[in-house]
């Protein structure tokens, strides 16, 4: 299954303490598991740099994932930008002679 690469910036009016921060966290994950079982979470990061977490998920492909974009947005305190990853191993091949 392709693997996909979300990074979320959330607007600050949105978080204002710890607890909303896990609230948000918790209904947005069971409504991505709800509406979308068909995708794989493989890890959620938080990160230090101009977006705040960076998510790696598995879905069968771009509608599946657009999906779980449009959730994550649905909610209104956030942008995200979504990336596909190539594992390596696959990427080389497809590189003339890289194999």
């Amino acid at each position: 299954m392709p693997t996909f690469i979300m990074l979320t910036r959330l607007t600050p009016e949105v978080v204002k303490t710890p607890a909303d921060l896990k609230r948000l966290e918790k209904t947005v994950a069971e409504r991505v598991r709800k509406e979308c079982p068909e995708v794989t979470w493989r890890g959620s990061y938080a990160i230090l740099g101009p977006c705040d977490y960076l998510d790696l998920f598995e879905a069968p492909n771009e509608d599946s994932a657009a999906k779980v974009v449009m959730i994550v947005r649905s909610f209104g305190h956030a942008s995200t930008e979504t990336w596909t990853a190539v594992p390596w191993e696959h990427f080389e091949g497809l590189i003339p002679g890289g194999r």
